[in-house]
């Protein structure tokens, strides 16, 4: 994560359960690190550090 030359991080969310700490803990917006599904795991919404972000940034009227 700490990295300049890296702009994103791609992670299976299985994994990114693994490291979740580092997960949460990073802040900055680059490298942007973000959590796709696997194909053993399904993709679970709610473990999903950006969007539960992206729900603190937005609310429902900002996306009329």
């Amino acid at each position: 994560l700490n990295r300049e030359d890296i702009g994103i991080i791609l992670i299976s969310q299985c994994l990114a359960e693994l490291i979740r700490h580092a997960v949460e803990a990073h802040a900055r917006p680059l490298p942007a690190v973000l959590e796709i599904p696997s194909k053993e795991h399904p993709y679970d919404p709610a473990k999903d550090s950006v969007l539960r972000r992206a729900r603190g940034v937005f609310t429902p009227d900002d996306l009329r």
